[in-house]
């Protein structure tokens, strides 16, 4: 005797499924690990503040343990009192002194350095004339620019500013020369058989590629700006953090010194993050073609 007849409840039960379940049955999931996702990047986001806290109540201990000299390394509570001995008025004239030349500096060094960069990137042979002199710029450090302003542009805040714009400068530069250099021959290709002018090409495919080495030197020449910044107040300055670091050192404050560090570091990492957040904001295609499978 031969079975030729099947039991429907023996059927697979693939066989049975419509395409519309088998997506409903893969959305859940996919949202889920996009919720796993974002729950990992929020429960590690705190790790960031684990190191100076740990930092400063170790210090905060060792000094009132007797540990450390106070003299020589105060406290965290010691910089807050001496904040609030120098007065709210008197930290903001000091803050803002300081802000607003590291974004002037900072904005003429680095627009110049695009156009620059933009120019040698895209010419070669600009590059082979510009180039070798800028290296050799750059490896000059900034206290010896500082006599030579003096005696160019005297003690207002102009070599200031210039010192500032000099230490913005390179970084962009070698961001934008690099990144235009280093984008992938065959975009340039393809965009040329697509029939793009050159100024199409550049808008639409050189400088996009080129965006993430771009804003990396933006970040870096904004960290430089805020380390020439204390060098160009050490030229004749009455208000400015670098101002307050020359005060402690020729007091013996080390309260002060430490004081304005703390000052420089806050801002730093403020202007820091407004950039990061800035890039993350151009380069939203980035993250979306990299989330595609």
């Amino acid at each position: 005797m031969s079975l030729t007849t099947t039991s429907p409840d023996l059927e697979p039960p693939l066989s049975r499924a419509t395409p519309e379940a088998a997506n409903a049955d893969l959305r859940p999931r996919t949202r889920t690990h996009g919720q796993t996702q974002r729950g990992e990047r929020r429960s590690t986001a705190w790790l960031g503040w684990l190191p100076p806290v740990l930092m400063l109540l170790g210090l905060e201990g060792a000094v009132r343990l007797g540990w450390v000299p106070r003299h020589l390394l105060p406290a965290p509570s010691d910089l807050m009192l001496t904040l609030s001995q120098l007065g709210h008025e008197v930290v903001i004239q000091h803050v803002a002194a300081s802000s607003l030349r590291v974004l002037i500096g900072f904005t003429c060094g680095a627009s110049l350095a695009l156009l620059v960069g933009a120019a040698v990137g895209l010419r070669k042979p600009l590059e082979h004339l510009l180039d070798p002199s800028f290296q050799a710029l750059r490896a000059i450090p900034s206290l010896a620019w500082v006599p030579l302003l003096l005696l160019w542009l005297g003690i207002d805040e102009a070599p200031k500013i210039v010192l500032i714009a000099i230490g913005a400068f390179f970084p962009v530069y070698l961001g934008v020369s690099a990144g235009l250099r280093d984008v992938d021959r065959k975009l340039v290709e393809v965009a040329r058989m697509a029939g793009l002018s050159s100024t199409a090409l550049a808008r639409r495919v050189l400088f996009p590629a080129a965006m993430p080495s771009i804003m990396t030197g933006v970040r870096n020449g904004l960290s430089l700006s805020w380390m020439f910044m204390v060098a160009a107040e050490l030229i004749a300055a009455t208000k400015g953090l670098g101002y307050l670091l020359t005060d402690g050192r020729e007091t013996g404050r080390a309260d002060l010194v430490l004081t304005a560090i703390v000052l420089l570091a806050v801002l730093g990492k403020f202007s820091d993050s407004a950039l990061r957040w800035w890039e993350q904001r151009l380069l939203r295609w980035r993250d979306t073609f990299e989330s595609q499978p």
